[in-house]
């Protein structure tokens, strides 16, 4: 007993001296940066965090498959719930969903960060469940659009988590690939949607079979969130280190779990606790960060590529181009385009692929452009626009879809991460439930010009071409044509001055005709306000 006390009271005495604790200080933190360099060297076998990251994205391939499932069977929808012909109510079942993911995505921070990721992931499965199972059994548009808002919730409270989560227990040599598996999923997601639409036509009622389907991957996204990890880093954040270093264990293997610890303690110092305010998100020292990332978002809608996703069928079909055909093309372009992200992300970079992605996108706009041209052949015409279609789809998932939401958790502090992230994928929704809303009634605008334009050049296309000169009597002919097609613009409302706007060349030929059998200018232009009561 007393040789135990004096050999402590021994060591007692040798430990006091600051020089010898200082280097014994500098040994220890010597060796422990030594072994973490050793282990730094050898990368965390990505196994163990696969099964985790295939799990959380299937919060991505429900939030594709909700942004695509009302794509074939929308009018359907519009029959058999009598709002056919509505484009403002067609709009609407779109767009609540996107309003509904805006409420959902700005409180996606502050719930990921108040009960935890998995609980997270949770709480997004529920409403998706509640909202399909409503607009599976509606039989009235309130009801659609109540479904639509509730799962919307869920939609826009997924894609922030599951993006906080991938990033948060991947390993940092895969954590790229990791998140290309975010745009994968999501393209699935949206391929499935439209893959499951394609018997609409010849099944009645097949759209509510489209909503029950999506219940499916949404309850076994709750019921496994219950096997899977939580996030190191937010356990850590709550104070509860024991518990990381275990989730730690679990996701990258026991010979890494110090060097792991290390750097979240490294990552998370001077870092408050206490709660993150929306004006510090506006005009905190993290300013600058989250408004590129609402910039980022912002640019990736305004490229219109969801307008893509959701009216795919209705754009291709006014081109004459079958909308089964044109889905699966979409489908297999987005898809191709991910996998290929997902094999470049490690190894080009975040920036490259974004650049490349938006010049891609670029000049799929330009083609797309040169398309719609007058002096383009009308097959040359169909080929570019599809095929300008086709590419920008392509582009878009090289870069511009999967890098934001992948970039963003990887540069904002711990502390204020779920919070940004949430607020920058907010600005992605406001666009996006503008463009939902918008784009199918200025689409149909443009359609019913088209359509005006092609009944008229389909009856006057070949007398347009006569010149002032010619003493051919299909001026007779071109003149008839001119009226009918008078009488069709006047019927829709349009002007005198927007008729001789849309067929100019067929217009002067008839006036050419009346002249040269008699009439005066100002009994042509009676004439011709007299069959357009309309007209201003």
């Amino acid at each position: 007993m007393w040789d135990r006390e004096g050999r402590a009271f021994s060591m007692y005495k040798r430990m006091p001296s600051r020089d010898h604790s200082a280097v014994i200080d500098v040994e220890e933190n010597s060796a422990l940066s030594q072994k973490n360099m050793d282990l730094q060297t050898t990368d965390p076998s990505w196994w163990l965090s696969f099964p985790h990251v295939v799990v959380s994205t299937l919060a991505s391939f429900l939030f594709g498959y909700h942004l695509g499932v009302v794509n074939e069977p929308l009018e359907s929808i519009s029959l058999d719930l009598n709002f056919s012909g509505n484009t403002l109510a067609e709009g609407l079942v779109v767009s609540t969903c996107l309003g509904g993911a805006l409420i959902g995505c700005l409180f996606s921070g502050w719930i990921a960060d108040g009960v935890g990721r998995r609980r997270a992931f949770q709480l997004c499965a529920l409403p998706m469940i509640i909202g399909a199972s409503m607009s599976a059994t509606t039989k009235t548009l309130a009801g659609m659009l109540i479904g639509r808002f509730l799962v919307g919730t869920g939609m826009g409270l997924g894609p922030s988590v599951v993006a906080l989560y991938v990033t948060e227990v991947s390993p940092a040599s895969v954590r790229g690939t990791y998140g290309s598996f975010i745009q994968i999923a999501s393209c699935l997601g949206l391929m499935g949607a439209l893959f499951i639409g394609i018997p609409i036509k010849g099944i009645v009622g097949w759209w509510r079979i489209c909503f029950w389907v999506s219940t499916i991957p949404a309850g076994f996204l709750a019921f496994a969130m219950i096997f899977c990890a939580e996030s190191p880093h937010w356990l850590y954040k709550q104070g509860r280190s024991a518990e990381a270093e275990a989730e730690f264990e679990r996701l990258l293997g026991g010979s890494h779990v110090k060097f792991a610890m290390a750097e979240l303690t490294k990552l998370d110092r001077g870092d408050e606790a206490d709660t993150v305010k929306l004006s510090e998100l506006l005009y905190g020292r993290h300013f600058r960060v989250v408004y590129i990332g609402s910039i980022l978002f912002a640019l990736q809608q305004l490229s219109g590529i969801n307008a893509v996703f959701y009216f795919s069928s209705s754009v291709f079909k006014s081109a004459g181009v079958p909308s089964d055909v044109a889905n699966v093309l979409i489908g297999v372009a987005n898809l191709l385009g991910s996998i290929i992200a997902m094999l470049l992300m490690d190894k080009l970079g975040r920036k490259m692929l974004l650049l490349w992605s938006f010049f891609g996108m670029a000049i799929s706009m330009l083609l797309q452009v040169a398309a719609a041209n007058t002096y383009v052949s009308g097959s040359a015409s169909l080929y570019l626009s599809v095929g300008g279609m086709l590419m920008f789809v392509f582009t878009f998932a090289l870069g511009a879809g999967p890098v934001p939401s992948l970039l963003l958790p990887e540069i904002f502090p711990s502390r204020i991460r779920a919070e940004a992230v949430a607020f920058c994928m907010s600005v992605y929704w406001v666009f996006n439930f503008f463009i939902g809303l918008l784009f199918l009634e200025r689409n149909r605008d443009q359609r019913e010009i088209s359509s005006r334009n092609r009944d008229c050049s389909s009856t006057t296309g070949i007398n347009s071409r006569l010149s002032y000169g010619d003493t051919e009597c299909s001026h007779e002919a071109a003149s008839n044509d001119v009226i009918r097609c008078a009488f069709l613009y006047a019927d829709s409302g349009f002007s005198m001055a927007e008729c001789k706007i849309s067929f100019l060349p067929s217009f002067f030929h008839c006036m050419c005709f009346l002249q040269r059998i008699g009439f005066q200018l100002s009994e042509i232009n009676l004439f011709f306000q007299g069959i357009m009561p309309k007209s201003t």
